[in-house]
């Protein structure tokens, strides 16, 4: 009885490991070269309707979100700074270290975590129904790639509007938070716009534009992933659909970390 607590206790402990290594396995089969979706992306037809279909519901669709979500960031960000910076008398140079912050990191990390929340859940979970439902099931029998239709415009159009809401997130961000920083909290506007078009350089907008093409890619394959695979009924689409959120997030996280190192050994 003992030996059978103990083999199974570690099959408790190790079971989270090897559903996580199978996803890994099935998802790295999923977009692979040779049978995967990218040579998809490379044959007609190209389902121009549909990604603009997508464009609007992932990208126009999540653009509310993002302003409300850049407006609190950029207060926020204005007030924290603002304690740290009063201590050595140099709240004057606030405007630079706002900027980069939001366009580097807040902008593309925050962003990525709202398209997660809404349009890479509901992707996940219209999948996931299609699939349970056998909708997918019938698309195939018509002779259509289901993967070429329902996958690659939804990869493409997520990779596409996210750099574009990232640039929406950092212009109302840094707005936000200039006129924090300049009305409410008294600091120089001169100054403050100043220490920006000084240090500012192209490296410092761009880096979050490249990350926010990556973030775009990952977490979008990520959901039509989980969705498309989901087994189970309406369980299995729950479950698609959380795991969809929680691996797009801790992706965006760890894909920031790695983008950002090679971002400082580039030097830009």
């Amino acid at each position: 009885m003992t030996l059978g607590f103990i083999e199974n206790f570690f099959a408790w402990i190790g079971r989270p490991f090897v559903r996580l290594y199978e996803m890994i396995v099935g998802f790295g089969a999923f977009i692979e070269f040779q049978t995967g979706l990218i040579p998809l992306y490379f044959k007609r037809p190209y389902r121009i309707r549909e990604f603009f279909q997508q464009m609007d519901s992932i990208g126009i669709g999540t653009t509310g979100v993002i302003l409300l979500t850049a407006l609190f960031t950029g207060m926020v960000e204005a007030i924290q700074l603002y304690h740290g910076f009063h201590r050595f008398n140099a709240e004057n140079f606030m405007g630079y270290t706002i900027f980069v912050s939001i366009s580097r990191e807040l902008g593309p990390v925050f962003a990525a975590l709202m398209l997660t929340s809404r349009a890479v859940s509901a992707m996940a979970a219209e999948l996931g129904t299609m699939r349970v439902t056998e909708q997918i099931d019938a698309i195939e029998t018509l002779a259509v790639d289901s993967k070429k239709y329902l996958i690659i415009p939804r990869i493409l159009a997520t990779t596409v509007s996210l750099p574009l809401l990232v640039a929406v997130f950092d212009f109302v961000g840094n707005v936000s938070a200039y006129l924090i920083s300049t009305d409410a909290l008294g600091v120089n506007p001169v100054a403050y716009r100043d220490t920006i078009t000084q240090y500012l350089t192209f490296a410092d907008i761009g880096t979050g534009v490249l990350k926010a093409f990556v973030f775009g890619f990952l977490v979008a394959s990520i959901g039509t992933y989980l969705g498309y695979t989901a087994r189970g009924g309406a369980r299995g689409v729950g479950q698609a659909t959380t795991a969809a959120v929680v691996y797009a997030s801790i992706t965006i996280f760890a894909a920031n970390y790695f983008l950002s190192s090679l971002f400082l050994l580039l030097d830009w």
